[in-house]
């Protein structure tokens, strides 16, 4: 589809309608992660169905609505709910959830994901912040007629994932009771997990852990200028390091144990940024 700068502002249009303040904090949840929408203070709840251009989340375990309201003093909109190349959308369609953010006055961005660890010295449980991805499947998001009120044309990934962003995730770490690692996350395009080569290939590439998400957000983050910061909780070992097979079960289950803490240590980063 050839996308316009209209066409985007027509979704944050209709946000505006209901929500009468700008956010200053996105935040997108991954699999297993929705509780943490639970915590969020006088919320103004939008499906997405109900935004015009928006996407819809087929994923089950994905609520699919936009949350406003506040944590730890700040404005903050949280997506329950992400969308992933493998529902069937094509890469240039997956930069819709980071533009409306955007447009409607997100000035940073989180990123949670569940995600396969690569990284023998990880376990099921621990926290990576990410620091860098690799990306080796599928096209750009950002292919396409460039739209230049988002970004330039050619633009520079180089602090993606935001330094800054990242020593306050890790600083806010501590006392947490979370095994935290700052890594490398590799972009696979699923719905299949991973075959045990692909993951000997990755960590000799130089990946920590492996999912399905993530990338295509922080790609279109960079493109706007935006500061990001993400996330990924090890949810499983990734194929071959053990000798067992992966269900999306297991990742759930993990995702469960870890999920208040987890809630704790992502509220704790809100209030320090």
């Amino acid at each position: 589809m050839d996308y316009s700068y209209e066409y985007f502002k027509i979704s944050a249009d209709y946000v505006k309608s209901i929500v009468p303040y700008e956010p200053e904090i996105g935040i997108i949840l991954g699999s297993g992660l929705g509780n943490f929408a639970t915590e969020i203070e006088n919320p103004i709840i939008i499906d997405y169905k109900d935004i015009p251009n928006f996407l819809v989340s087929t994923v089950q375990s994905h609520a699919g609505k936009l949350i406003f309201g506040e944590l730890e003093g700040k404005k903050i909109v949280c997506m329950a709910g992400r969308f992933h190349f493998y529902e069937g959308y094509d890469f240039e369609q997956l930069v819709i959830p980071i533009r409306l953010f955007k447009l409607i006055g997100v000035k940073k961005t989180i990123l949670t994901n569940a995600a396969g660890a690569v990284n023998t010295d990880y376990n099921v449980g621990d926290i990576m912040i990410v620091k860098d991805h690799i990306k080796l499947n599928g096209a750009s998001p950002l292919c396409g007629k460039n739209i230049e009120e988002f970004g330039p044309r050619f633009f520079d990934v180089t602090d993606m994932y935001t330094k800054s962003l990242r020593e306050v995730a890790l600083k806010c770490a501590e006392g947490s009771g979370l095994a935290t690692h700052e890594g490398v996350y590799m972009f696979f395009t699923g719905p299949q997990f991973e075959t045990p080569a692909e993951i000997r290939a990755a960590r000799i590439l130089g990946a920590d852990a492996v999912g399905m998400s993530t990338v295509t957000e922080a790609l279109t983050a960079a493109h706007c200028s935006m500061p990001l910061l993400a996330l990924s909780v090890m949810t499983n070992m990734a194929a071959g390091v053990l000798d067992c097979k992966l269900s999306d079960e297991e990742v759930g289950i993990a995702a469960a144990k870890i999920a208040d803490r987890f809630a704790s240590y992502v509220k704790k980063i809100i209030a320090n940024i």
